[in-house]
């Protein structure tokens, strides 16, 4: 009897021990691996649209596991160019396609991702302007994750009420400026207190009147913000302000500020990116019934057209869990997290595959002149090194505030650039 008990102890103990063994194995097979991943989605809006983009990576490709984490902007700016020169930076970060990630390819802090473009066909996904704004030093070092597109943002029942047809030139524009001045009403919200805001307007009057070669070669150092074609943009702007066209004191307001002018009849448009219109929309207005855009008219019209805008990307940290990073960066292109993105953003994906039926006729439209455009530039703190955007950026609000010293403006501006761009 004992020895039959001793014997049932020790085969329940054997099987124990296998099943503890088994579930080990089992454990260890389904665990997933960790991956690490920053974004500087600051708002709660698009916090909880990375999120479900994230848990639909995470249902989808159950052998990974991507931890997300987000920062607000500006601490993100310094705390992942710290993490990066620390080395320890997450294997995967979203980053400002253009010269941000030019500056992280040329110190060697991220992992080219040719192999992955090629197998994953990404170049079937994209448009060629988006597969350009992911090549550095003729490689891709990006995967685009999102698309902004930045034009004049209208209040439609302004137009529609003083019969105002959208312009397509810029003779055309400064007529309608001229008609809803004598109106009494401000043509055009601008909020540049944070200072970027104003960039679109040198952006486009540039690209408009001089092209994007030119304006590409002023963004690299081989053309002078002293030139003939910087000063005829800067003069074109200052007509606009001596004209009273824009809202007085514009470095006061902040982008919000100025976009809510507009929602409430004081001005009638404003130029800037698409984001614009999740604060529209909170204040309760509908698109193409109390809003519209239209793109920054033609200006010369021999110059092929270019469309402005930042582009949002997924890098690689080098050396950082490296192959399951780049595997798991494939997926933020893919089909269904894109569609979640957008439905929760409100944004333009840069996949040419999402379905048109997932946007709202506004958003196809949008889409539809962006495809129609045969060039894109980055918006003008992204597509200049980071010393001499600043000081151009500061330059912009100078101008707001004094524009009849344009000329002296320019020339400081040059001073700066050509420091940074010549020193060795």
């Amino acid at each position: 009897m004992l020895k039959r008990e001793k014997a049932c102890r020790i085969m329940h103990m054997f099987f124990a021990i296998g099943i503890i063994i088994v579930l080990s194995h089992t454990l260890n097979a389904e665990q997933p691996k960790p991956i690490t991943f920053l974004h500087y989605y600051s708002s709660s809006h698009a916090r909880l649209a990375m999120d479900k983009m994230v848990a639909v990576i995470n249902r989808e490709h159950p052998e990974f596991q991507v931890k997300v984490t987000g920062f607000e902007q500006e601490p993100f700016k310094v705390s992942i160019k710290a993490m990066l020169a620390g080395g320890n930076p997450p294997d995967l970060f979203t980053y400002w396609a253009g010269a941000r990630v030019q500056l992280l390819v040329d110190a060697g802090y991220l992992e080219p991702l040719d192999d992955l473009w090629e197998q994953a066909h990404m170049h079937e996904r994209f448009t060629p302007a988006i597969a350009q704004a992911s090549t550095y030093n003729g490689r891709k070092y990006m995967i685009p994750l999102t698309q902004y597109y930045a034009a004049f943002f209208y209040n439609k029942h302004i137009f529609d009420e003083f019969g105002i047809t959208v312009p397509t030139t810029w003779t055309e524009f400064l007529t309608v400026c001229q008609q809803l001045k004598a109106a009494g009403i401000t043509p055009i919200a601008l909020g540049s207190l944070n200072r970027w805001p104003a960039q679109f307007w040198f952006d486009y009057l540039l690209l408009r009147t001089a092209g994007s070669e030119y304006r590409q070669r002023l963004m690299t150092g081989n053309a002078a913000y002293t030139d003939p074609e910087v000063k005829h943009a800067f003069n074109l702007w200052k007509q606009l302000v001596e004209q009273g066209y824009f809202a007085p004191n514009p470095n006061v307001y902040d982008w919000f500020e100025a976009g809510k002018t507009v929602v409430h009849g004081q001005a009638a448009m404003t130029l800037m990116g698409h984001w614009i219109m999740p604060m529209f929309e909170k204040e309760g207005w509908k698109q193409q019934q109390d809003y519209d855009f239209f793109p920054f008219p033609m200006l010369d019209p021999t110059l092929p057209g270019v469309s402005v805008g930042p582009i949002d990307g997924i890098v690689i940290s080098k050396k950082k869990n490296t192959e399951a990073a780049t595997t798991v960066s494939g997926y933020f292109a893919d089909i269904a997290p894109q569609q979640t993105w957008i439905q929760a953003m409100g944004s333009l994906s840069p996949n040419q595959h999402i379905a048109p039926s997932v946007y709202t006729e506004l958003q196809q439209r949008m889409l539809n002149t962006i495809a129609e455009t045969p060039y894109w530039a980055f918006n003008y703190d992204l597509a200049t090194p980071d010393p001499v955007a600043q000081a151009g950026l500061d330059s912009f609000v100078k101008f707001l505030d004094h524009p009849d010293r344009y000329i002296e403006i320019l020339h400081e501006l040059e001073t700066q650039a050509n420091a940074f761009f010549r020193t060795p």
